[in-house]
């Protein structure tokens, strides 16, 4: 996941092949003498190595983010029963030691690239699926699921929250953007909210959470910022990755009224002017320009 704000405040944590090995060894000493190995794209909420061929290791980078854990660990095993397309399935919770002060995780490994690199055959037909796979999510009974808060980074309440980082945001902004037209999509994305029951949404629909394989989307990665409430959040990819038809597909895959999509734009249009104005640290690799402009055209 790549957060859409500043990093959170916290103990600096170096982690590194002999951490993991350590932490490893101490722990889960039947997997002790497994290679282990960084992955390329590591994210930037956790850090990711390979253990062995088979499994992952994957540890929070900072305080903020190691709620998410016992989440994973909680909901995922339940998620990935409803769901078309694999997800992560966590094989063991690992405790603090060697050093390392949060919980983390093993999963089994899921092969296949990332959409940000990855070869994709059909653009509208991989929206569509997204779309598929977003719906089914929605559908999973939603009794008892996590509601939006830190966790989640404030995803699935409703955007007031980030209201006057926003603005702030605009202001900075004010010389290079048009002012009134981003300030008419975030006061119409402000002026409803999400009236009816909860549903799960996924929190952090990035290319770089979506694995490919043979062309066709595999897999659905990284539930960190997970829950139940508003799903307008997970509409955010619409405008960084796809566009004409398969912006067409993705929106016609999803039952969704006008006003959430109107609160998705408002999430894309959050996160691309904070990248815009420097305001956030994170390993998305969007144009933020482009996300505005795709934004404020689609309005």
């Amino acid at each position: 996941m790549a957060p859409w704000s500043a990093a959170p405040e916290g103990r600096a944590v170096q982690i590194d092949v002999p951490l993991v090995r350590r932490l490893v060894r101490a722990q889960f000493p039947e997997w002790g003498q497994l290679p282990v190995r960084p992955v390329t794209s590591s994210g930037w909420d956790n850090r990711t190595f390979r253990l062995g061929e088979e499994m992952l290791v994957r540890l929070p980078s900072a305080e903020g983010y190691a709620a998410a854990v016992g989440k994973e660990q909680r909901w995922l095993p339940h998620l990935a029963r409803h769901l078309p397309l694999p997800v992560p399935v966590p094989l063991a919770q690992g405790a603090p030691g060697q050093g390392y002060p949060w919980s983390w995780s093993v999963y089994r490994w899921l092969d296949g690239e990332d959409a940000r690199t990855a070869a994709v055959t059909d653009l509208t037909a991989f929206a569509a699926d997204v779309a598929a796979f977003l719906t089914a999510l929605q559908q999973v009974d939603a009794s008892g699921g996590p509601p939006p808060g830190p966790h989640s980074w404030w995803r699935g309440a409703p955007l007031a929250h980030y209201d006057a980082e926003t603005r702030r945001a605009i202001d900075v902004l004010s010389d290079v953007v048009d002012r009134a037209a981003v300030t008419a999509v975030w006061d119409r994305a402000l002026a409803t909210t999400w009236e009816r029951p909860p549903r799960w949404f996924h929190g952090d629909v990035a290319a770089g959470n979506l694995l490919v394989r043979d062309g066709r989307l595999a897999a659905v990665l990284d539930f960190g910022t997970s829950g139940v409430g508003d799903p307008a959040c997970d509409l955010v990819i619409a405008w960084t990755l796809f566009d004409g038809g398969s912006r067409t597909a993705f929106r016609g895959g999803l039952a969704l009224d006008p006003e959430t999509w109107a609160r998705g734009r408002g999430w894309a249009l959050w996160k691309a002017l904070l990248l815009r104005a420097a305001m956030t640290g994170t390993a998305d690799r969007s144009d933020p320009e482009a996300v505005i402009a795709a934004v404020l055209a689609d309005a």
